[in-house]
């Protein structure tokens, strides 16, 4: 007679899981560093080009930039952050910034990569545009930001695209040869 033992652990084998972070919420120093690091690039580019075009010396004789030439500054950035960050906000959903740092964007429902029209059309161009407005648009800027520290960590431009950012593989985890060294 063969009655089972509704008592009895089940006898499929479980794997354990192995302990990560991935996945998780990136904290908000980490989100930090991977933003200096990408206006780090950024001030690299566009401090030349602005000296190159007499655009610096001109803000710092007070005079007021006209609104063409600031939009086209503000537009030639966005087009260097693409050269720039495009290929891996395609591939991996990470700038170079939060590639060194170990973050990457997500989606907010199932953490896939989205789409590079969908990063920057919806997280990243509204708040650049927003930032040009004479007045309030460091404000707002400065807002947006502030918002990490929410509960979800999620800024506006992450509720406006619908995206987070989460903990990924830094390039030097898991590097034998850099956890050996001293």
């Amino acid at each position: 007679m063969n009655q089972e033992n509704r008592y009895e652990p089940p006898k499929a084998e479980v794997a354990d899981l192995v302990a990560t972070n991935e996945g998780e919420l990136a904290s908000r120093g980490a989100r930090f560093g991977g933003a200096i690091i990408d206006g780090l690039m950024g001030i690299a580019v566009i401090f030349p080009l602005m000296f190159a075009t007499g655009v610096f010396q001109a803000a710092m004789n007070g005079v007021p930039m006209a609104l063409p030439m600031q939009l086209g500054i503000a537009t030639l950035g966005l087009v260097l952050y693409l050269v720039f960050h495009g290929y891996l906000l395609h591939t991996s959903g990470q700038t170079v910034g939060k590639r060194l740092v170990g973050t990457r964007i997500v989606s907010i429902d199932d953490n896939s990569i989205l789409p590079l029209w969908k990063v920057f059309a919806m997280r990243y161009l509204p708040i650049s545009v927003v930032a040009q407005i004479p007045g309030v648009g460091p404000l707002l800027s400065l807002v947006d930001s502030v918002f990490v520290f929410r509960g979800d960590k999620r800024c506006v431009h992450d509720l406006i695209a619908g995206t987070k950012v989460i903990n990924a593989s830094a390039p030097w985890k898991g590097r034998t040869d850099l956890n050996d060294a001293g």
